[in-house]
């Protein structure tokens, strides 16, 4: 049975930091590009980050390039998600997601996800 699992969360003032991380379990990395999506209150849930499935590879969504860092390591199956400079309009839920599409599909969509962990607050405010 395919598991992720987010933790990190948590209430931190604007500029500062967060480390997401996303346990998966029943699969392997190294055959699903992972994922990180977010959803505001009344918002949709969009894309924030993608990974390949060999970590060669990422994708950003505009919104935090520069600021969030993803990464992967392969021995403890885990993703992360480094949130640098975090500003209130960061405030979400923030779940992973992995896809069995061969790269990272766009960040556009929810669709391509097939699986989805439970979701880790992120609240920015001072």
């Amino acid at each position: 049975q395919l598991q992720l699992v987010e933790s990190g969360g948590g209430l931190v003032q604007p500029g500062g930091s967060l480390r997401l991380s996303c346990a998966v379990s029943g699969f392997t990395l190294a055959y699903y590009p992972i994922g990180w999506f977010r959803q505001a209150p009344g918002k949709e849930r969009e894309g924030v980050s993608c990974i390949s499935s060999s970590g060669g590879s990422t994708k950003y969504a505009d919104s935090v390039k520069g600021r969030f860092t993803i990464s992967r390591d392969g021995a403890k199956n885990t993703v992360y998600l480094q949130m640098n400079s975090l500003k209130p309009e960061d405030t979400a839920v923030y779940y992973c997601a992995a896809t069995p599409y061969s790269q990272c599909p766009s960040l556009a969509g929810t669709d391509e996800y097939d699986y989805w962990g439970q979701g880790t607050q992120v609240t920015v405010s001072s």
